[in-house]
């Protein structure tokens, strides 16, 4: 059952179906900030999987999360046309569809909201009536492509682009970046609950004793997007040894890998599974540097704005980048790079395995010194 909105007075509002993947949902938060600029009394909606509420609810931006439990590849049809007829009373006046998939659509044209936008996909028409043709060369990133929707100038709207080549901005506004909010409070109890072992309230936990560098060392997507165990070991040995605390994160798929870095490194608080996703979200924000490898957690650290180290293997950076001022990426571009497969085609994993942990210690430390000269204490 869909639970009736707050007063949103002569403003209708907008749904987004959002996407199915953590680092997704992340970066679709600049789609709603840029649809605030556009309107800023509009009420934001967003269909999302039960895990994506943990998130959409520390995005000021979003009114309410309206979870869909149907899993990846699953049709739901029942599901999801039983969303839609609740959501005809909620007068929509646009749906945004960030999926490219048939099904995704589905509860919007069922809710019957009169402008419904989204990509060409599979066998839309009909379900979406304010289609727009993905032009690849010019939205590249993906957080390109998800504000692009945003603009009502439809076909022709675009994205403007630095003499770097980032994406900065569509001819409305500029593209803003993922903000999750993490109060201190928040990581405070956060870490209370964890029972986690730091120099709390200290001003050790800045500099020296109390420190906290965290691994992010899963990857859902595959192993070719996985910096090796033996290295994030060796990393955590080195900062173990300066007196810092070492935690690891993840989901309770990576326990076997950050098991095995644990019993290489003695002294890593290893918890994966052990968090809850609202959890993960306040101890990033409380970390000093994280290190991560291109995933979900990436771009949660990224939106928390504590300074990481993203090291990339089989993805492009320039496709899904760590949406931050404060993230070092570290990528090889080798010739067979980026092949985004799940598991290395060729077997060497070069794209990983060349990047040694001396290299990403020396960006850890470029991070917490640039982070302690210009930023005040995270608790």
């Amino acid at each position: 059952m869909v639970s009736a909105p707050t007063d949103s007075g002569d403003v209708n509002p907008i749904l987004i179906v959002g996407p199915g993947w953590v680092g997704d949902m992340v970066m679709a938060q600049s789609l709603c900030k840029a649809l605030k600029q556009e309107a800023p009394t509009r009420p934001i909606d967003v269909i999302t999987p039960p895990w994506g509420q943990a998130l959409l609810e520390r995005m000021p931006e979003v009114r309410r999360a309206i979870p869909l439990a149907v899993g990846h590849g699953k049709l739901g049809l029942g599901r999801r046309w039983r969303l839609g007829k609740a959501l005809r009373e909620q007068r929509y006046a646009q749906a945004i569809v960030l999926p490219r998939s048939a099904k995704a659509a589905w509860a919007p044209w069922i809710a019957r909201i009169p402008r419904r936008t989204g990509y060409l996909g599979e066998y839309r028409y009909g379900l979406l009536n304010d289609i727009r043709p993905l032009d690849r060369a010019r939205h590249y990133r993906t957080v390109d492509r998800f504000v692009a929707l945003s603009n009502p100038a439809g076909v022709g709207a675009d994205i403007e682009r630095s003499a770097e080549g980032s994406g900065t901005g569509t001819n409305r506004f500029n593209i803003l970046h993922p903000a999750l909010e993490s109060s201190n409070a928040q990581k405070s109890s956060a870490i209370q609950q964890l029972d986690l072992p730091i120099a709390w309230g200290s001003a050790a936990t800045r500099s020296g004793t109390g420190t906290i560098l965290t691994l992010c060392p899963g990857a859902e997507y595959g192993p070719a997007k996985r910096w090796p165990a033996e290295y994030f070991a060796s990393l955590a040995r080195t900062y173990l040894q300066r007196g810092w605390s070492v935690w690891m994160l993840g989901s309770s798929k990576d326990t076997r890998m950050t098991r095995e870095i644990s019993g290489q490194a003695p002294g890593v608080v290893d918890l994966a599974g052990r968090t809850t996703l609202s959890q993960a979200i306040d101890l990033l924000a409380a970390s000093t540097v994280v290190v991560t490898n291109d995933s979900g957690l990436m771009h949660i650290a990224a939106a928390t704005s504590t300074p990481l180290v993203a090291l990339y293997g089989s993805s492009d950076p320039q496709y899904t980048p760590p949406l931050s001022d404060n993230a070092e990426i570290i990528y090889r571009d080798l010739d067979c790079s980026p092949c985004f497969e799940r598991v290395c085609p060729l077997g060497h994993l070069k794209c990983l395995r060349s990047i040694d942990s001396h290299q990403v210690a020396e960006a850890v430390d470029r991070a917490a010194s640039a982070d302690a000269h210009t930023r005040k204490s995270r608790f």
